[in-house]
C-alpha cells in the first residue's frame, strides 16, 4: 500500500461527488384582509337595534337629571321665566349632550371588544344606532320630563309652577354617533393588525 500525504488521502465523502444545493426559498404571505359583508350583515342588525335601544336609558336619565324651570303666572294668565331660571334651558341641553357623550364612548368600547366582528360594517352598525338611540332619548325624554312635571290645570296670577324640561337645539343628536365613531377608531387605530385581530371561525 503507497503511502499518501494526509492532506491528499481521499475522504469517503468528496465534496465534488455529493454537491450541495441550497433549500429552496419558501415565502409565505399571510391573506389579503378583506371586508366580510354577508356574514356581517345579520350581527349589525342587531348591534344597531341594540345601540338604538340604549336611548331609552338615556332618555330616562335625562327625564331625571334636567332641572325644571319655575316661571310665575301673570295676570293675563302667561308664564314668565323668573330670574335667572331661563339658565336651565342650557343645563338641559348640556345635561342631555354629556350623556350622548357617554353612551357613545361606551357603545363604540362595546362594539369594538366583539372581537369576532370587528370591521367597518359592524362599525357602521354603531353609528347608524347611535344616532337612532340619539333621536329616540330626545323623545321619550321630553314624554317623561313632561309626565314628571305636569302642568297645573288651575292656575292664578302670582302663582310659582314648575315647567318641565326643555330641548331647544337638536345639535345635540350628532354627539352620540360621533363619539362612537371616534371611540371605535382610535381603537381601531392602536390595534395596528391588518384584519383588527379579528378571530372567526
Amino acid at each position: 500500500m503507497s503511502e499518501q500525504p494526509v492532506g491528499e488521502q481521499a475522504s469517503p465523502h468528496r465534496e465534488s461527488e455529493y454537491p450541495i444545493f441550497p433549500p429552496p426559498q419558501v415565502t409565505w404571505k399571510p391573506p389579503t384582509p378583506r371586508v366580510v359583508v354577508k356574514r356581517d350583515l345579520l350581527p349589525a342588525i342587531s348591534i344597531l337595534s341594540t345601540v338604538a335601544l340604549l336611548g331609552l336609558a338615556v332618555g330616562w336619565l335625562w327625564s331625571r337629571l334636567a332641572p325644571p324651570q319655575r316661571k310665575v303666572i301673570t295676570q293675563d294668565g302667561q308664564a314668565a321665566s323668573l330670574t335667572d331660571e331661563s339658565y336651565h334651558r342650557f343645563d338641559d341641553l348640556v345635561i342631555f349632550m354629556l350623556l350622548c357623550l357617554a353612551a357613545g364612548i361606551v357603545a363604540g368600547v362595546a362594539v369594538w371588544y366583539l372581537r369576532e366582528r370587528r370591521g367597518p360594517v359592524v362599525m357602521l352598525a354603531a353609528v347608524a344606532g347611535g344616532a337612532l338611540g340619539g333621536w329616540l332619548a330626545m323623545a321619550v325624554g321630553r314624554a317623561w320630563a313632561d309626565g314628571r312635571w305636569p302642568m297645573p290645570k288651575s292656575v292664578k296670577p302670582l302663582d310659582i309652577v314648575s315647567v318641565s324640561p326643555v330641548l331647544e337645539s337638536s345639535w345635540g343628536l350628532l354627539l352620540w354617533p360621533l363619539m362612537t365613531a371616534l371611540a371605535y377608531g382610535v381603537l381601531a387605530a392602536m390595534n395596528g393588525m391588518d384584519d383588527l385581530g379579528r378571530r372567526l371561525g
